[in-house]
Parts: C-alpha cells; structure tokens; sequence
C-alpha cells in the first residue's frame, strides 16, 4: 500500500506538538492536522509551565529531545525554583511563560521543520480495516499513513458550562471536535467524560496592588533546557501576587451553589481532584477560613491578568459579586469570565506502554485524551508517542521509560497500568524513586535515549558526554584527595562552624557537609577549577555527593523491583482460565494485558497470591 504520509498527528496542542516534532525530526514524513493553526501550542488556562513533579517532566522532554523546555525559556515573564527549603527529590522549575510569544515560537519551528506538513482540517472519522489503523478523513478527504497519533486535548464533543447554561465549543472560543468521538465509540474503545475549567480574566490596570503580596521569581541562571544558555536576570521579570479569599467570597459562594454548573447536575463529567473549582474548595474545605489565590500576568502584549486558583462554572453575575469580594479586587474590571468545559476521552488502560491502543494497532494517543490534565503531562506524552509510532514504523523496538528512570515512565504505566477515572495529574508523590528522578539530572537519565533514536544531534551529545566526563573527573579527584594542613580549607571549614581538622578526610567527605560548596572548594584547588564544570554539571556533582547514601539506597531498591520487570508475560496469556488466580485478578489481567510481573504487580485488584501464581506458571511455561 502506498500511504501519503508515515505518520498523521491529530491536534496542534501541546502533546501533538511533541508527537509530530519527535517523528518528523526522526526522519518520518509527517502530517499534522489541527483546527486553527493560530492556536498551535495555544495555552487556554494559565500560561506558566511547570511546576512540582511538572516542572522535572519539561526537563526530561528536552532531554529526550523535546521542544516544550526550548519554548519556555525563549522568553518568560517570571522563573522560579519551587522548594528550596525542601530536598533535591522534590525542587522544580516554574515559568510564567507568556501566553502570546511562547505559542508564535512554537509556530514558527514547526511550520519551518523539516519533513513536517502542517493543515488545517477536522477530523471526523478514521481509516481502518480489521486489522489496523491506516489514516484520518478530513474536510471529507482520506488521508492514509503508517500510524496516526490522536492529540485532541479537551475538544472532543467539547462543552463550555457557565450556571445552567451549556453551548458546544472548544477551550477559549475555539471550534470542537465533533464526530470522532463517536466514531471511536463504534470502533469498541471505551470513552470516559472528563471535566476542567479555568479562572476569570481581569485588567491589569484595574487591581489595587497594595492589598497584594509580591511573589518574586528565582535569581540565578535557571533554565528548562539544557542547551539554554541565556538568561533574564530577575529585575527584568515580571512580578506576580499573592491574595486570600474573604469570608464574604465563601459566603457569596455557599449562597449561590445551585447556580454553579457543578453543583446543578448540569457537569456531567468528573473534575481533577488536584486543581477544584473555587466552589469546590468552600464545600470540600468548609474548615479552611481562606484559600490562597495568585495574581499572574499572561503576556507583556496582553492586559490581562490570571486569577489563579479561582476556576469556577459560576454564571458571570455571581462571578462578579465574587471577584470583588477579594482584596484589591472590588473595582476591578473583569475582561473574561471563568468557564468549566467537558469533553471525552479515552479509557487509557486500553493503550498499551507505547501509547498503542491495543486492540487498534497503528493508531496512538497523547494528551489530554489520555485521562490527563495539564500542558506538560500533554507534551510527554506526545514526544514518546511521536518516537514510538516512528520506531515501530521504522521496524526498531519501542521506548519504554521505567518508573526509576522518569516522570514520563511513572505517569505512562499509571495510566495503563491503574487507569484513571478523573483528569491525571503527576505529583512527585506519586513517584517511588523522586530523589532519583531530580530536576537536576533529567540529561543524565534520558539523553541517551534521546540519541538513540535520533532526537540528539551530534554537537549536542558530544557536549553531554564532556560533562559527564567533567563530573567523573572531579569523583574521582574528590575521592583521592585528602584534607592537609592547607591553613585556607581550614578556615572555610571554621567560617561555617565545623571543628578544626587535623587532616586525614578526604574532599569528598568535606564536600558532604552541608553548606559545603564546590565552588568554594575550587578556589584552594586549582585541579578542580580547571575541569571549568558548568553550574549544571556543578549542581549534579553536588547533589550526587551530599545524597549519595539515600540515591544508592533507592538505586537498590529500583535494582530489586527490575528483576520482576524481567518477568516477561506473553500478551496472549489466556488469564481468565488460569488456574488459582481470584475473579478480580483474571479480569483486570485479561483487560490490562501486562507486559512483566512487575507490572501485573501494580494493577489494582491484583494481591500477592495472584503475582505468586502468575511466577509459577511462568516457571512451569504457561505464562
């Protein structure tokens, strides 16, 4: 068969971005399809990217090789590190990005990308036959391909809900998807009705600022890229704010429940428990005198300011009255109205690792239909859809990221694994193995991965490997040498309260203590300054010298759980006849289909006893 493209990506969002960057850059004639190319990389709720655990995702796509960490740094508002106070495990970057500039970046690469063709279309309804997908119609025309990615975010059949009123169409205006839900639901994949929303817009000029509490961004040299090597200096960031819900919002809201679309039965669909509604949060935390809300501007071309934390399906009446129940508030002018939005998406436990629907080989999803939520999930997935989509056309095996090795490999095998009946979140509790998976070392975990498969040039990994050899360089210079009679280190040492030595330790012993620096140490020893180490490689030596003991204690654990991912099952494992596994278990086997123990582990329903019996069967060759 001859096809017209070798992969077609459905959607211009944040996941189809990725998706048709990740296999055009792979070589793969690509084609993407969205409703409005204006809104590509559009970002309808607020405009910041990253944040806990989301934050070590961006980090991890540019690793790979992804373009969001690129778009980011290209020019913010405000960067800031979260948890300072708080370990490495859990440190993270976040950007209040600019709503206009970071999308028209994000254009222009891909309408100038190589082998990546990019139109405007709806569509409707998919090619296939028995066996597999094999292409998109559009505007009523087929398109054939080797492989489509479905990247529809929040559009599909998509609602805007404000008080009783319910109209069909897409985030911030935008036309839906209408027909492609349906026709996935007569192909047999399961849909599930999710719900998000977003806060109301205010004018800038309109705020009493003096009611507010600035929140500065991070000084330093921060980045979500590591190829990123300008940097705004904080007094030409933009500043944020800090308010507090009254005593009279709750009360406005408490009063006028049975106005919101949540609270009438008008929302069908089931909200992210990690980002409520304003209502929400009054109902589900009557306890709590107030709740926390920011100020943040989306762009320097816009006048408008986002009032984070203030997501509501309010009819705009009360929105109002609410609004100017909060400080600094009272005479603001409102420029747009928070709105709560439906929309379908798919039963993720039907995708297998690679982000194949199982029963629908050559047809992959990424995103928001997924069951996720948020910008970041979205652009993770689809650069792991795009590389596995390519890989399998290109006959080379997949890309699958383990739990111990990123964020993308936690949220990929929770999805498919566990599943998910509300929108997806990653949180950093979420991982097992965070002080593993840090902010600092995303390049260490994935850029290999990354080159492998073609998403790292040359020039780029040649630099990766230098650092890594920097970083070994100094170990092992740390490790050899030991603290003399040299009067200098000794009164660094005593400048921060440590007795005085009498030689004997080792650097890297030195280096342990806390409020140790390297930098500091540099300058006794010229050995280490000239290895000339970046302030990454810096930050990643330090982190692995001051946490060694609990980095090698989760290294072992990761290690232990490995051997059950090396467990392989067959996918044509006939679980629902195995003897000795309970109902439940051979149910949720049958339906999951895992790849190793180590996953079947993790399906919920599926005890010990099961796991027993599915390593014996495969001991006795019947798994």
């Amino acid at each position: 068969m001859q096809y017209d493209y070798d992969i077609i990506v459905v959607g211009g969002g944040h996941a189809g971005m990725e998706a048709a960057f990740a296999s055009a850059h792979m070589g793969a004639n690509t084609l993407l399809l969205t409703l409005n190319i204006k809104m590509m990389s559009n970002m309808p709720c607020n405009p910041s990217i990253g944040g806990s655990a989301k934050g070590i995702v961006v980090r991890e796509v540019d690793a790979l090789g992804g373009m969001m960490g690129k778009g980011a740094d290209h020019e913010y508002l405000q960067m800031k590190m979260l948890n300072t106070g708080k370990g490495p495990g859990v440190q993270c970057l976040r950007a209040q990005a600019d709503k206009k500039s970071y999308p028209r970046w994000m254009q222009e690469q891909a309408l100038n990308t190589k082998n990546l063709t990019v139109k405007e279309g709806m569509v409707t309804s998919l090619l296939h036959d028995e066996e597999k997908v094999f292409g998109v119609v559009v505007n009523n025309q087929k398109i054939t391909a080797k492989a489509v990615i479905l990247t529809t975010g929040t559009y599909m059949e998509s609602c805007i809900l404000q008080g009783h009123t319910s109209k069909s169409a897409g985030p911030d205006g935008e036309l839906p998807s209408l027909g492609l839900s349906p026709y996935l639901a007569n192909m047999g994949i399961n849909l599930l009705r999710l719900k998000t929303g977003t806060p109301p817009r205010i004018q800038k000029d309109s705020i009493d600022y003096t009611k507010a509490e600035p929140q500065y961004g991070t000084e330093g040299e921060l980045a979500f890229s590591y190829e990123t090597n300008e940097f705004k200096p904080l007094d030409k960031q933009v500043l944020c704010w800090l308010i507090y819900t009254t005593p009279e919002t709750h009360q406005i809201i408490r009063d006028n429940l049975h106005e919101s679309a949540m609270y009438s039965g008008l929302v069908k669909g089931i909200g992210p428990r990690y980002c409520p509604s304003i209502e929400d949060k009054i109902v589900r935390f009557a306890d709590k005198p107030r709740h926390q809300l920011f100020l943040e501007p989306e762009s320097l071309e816009m006048d408008t300011i986002y009032l984070q934390g203030f997501s509501t399906s309010m009819p705009p009446e009360i929105q109002e009255k609410m609004i100017r129940s909060l400080p600094g508030l009272e005479n603001c002018k409102v420029l747009k109205y928070a709105y709560a939005i439906e929309y379908d998406a798919i039963e993720p436990t039907q995708f297998d690792a690679t982000l194949q629907v199982k029963r629908w080989p050559g047809l992959y999803c990424a995103g928001q239909i997924c069951g996720t939520s948020g910008y970041e999930e979205a652009a993770g997935l689809g650069i792991m859809a795009g590389i596995n989509a390519t890989l399998k056309i290109q006959g080379k095996n997949p890309l699958i990221l383990r739990r111990d090795e990123s964020y993308i490999g936690v949220m990929i095998d929770d999805l498919v694994t566990k599943g998910t009946e509300e929108p997806y979140r990653l949180l950093s509790s979420r991982a097992e193995y965070r002080l593993l998976l840090r902010h600092d070392n995303a390049d260490l975990r994935l850029t290999e991965y990354g080159y492998s498969v073609g998403l790292i040039s040359e020039e780029r990994y040649k630099n990766f490997l230098s650092k890594k050899e920097q970083i070994n360089k100094a170990l092992d210079y740390l490790s050899s040498n030991y603290v003399g009679i040299k009067s200098e280190i000794k009164e660094y040492l005593s400048e921060l309260g440590y007795s005085e030595l009498n030689g004997g330790i080792s650097l890297i012993d030195i280096l342990r203590r806390p409020d140790v620096s390297f930098k500091r140490l540099q300058e006794y020893y010229p050995e280490l300054k000239e290895l000339n180490m970046s302030n990454t490689a810096i930050m990643q030596l330090e982190v692995m010298v001051k946490y060694e003991g609990y980095i090698e204690k989760q290294k072992k654990e990761a290690m232990r759980l490995a051997k059950l991912e090396e467990m392989k099952l067959s996918p044509n494992i006939d679980y629902l006849h195995m003897d000795g596994l309970a109902l439940e278990a051979r149910q949720k086997l049958d339906n999951i289909k895992p790849l190793s123990i180590g996953q079947a582990s993790r399906i919920s329903g599926v005890n010990p006893a099961d796991i027993s019996m599915l390593i014996l069967n495969i001991k006795k060759g019947s798994a």
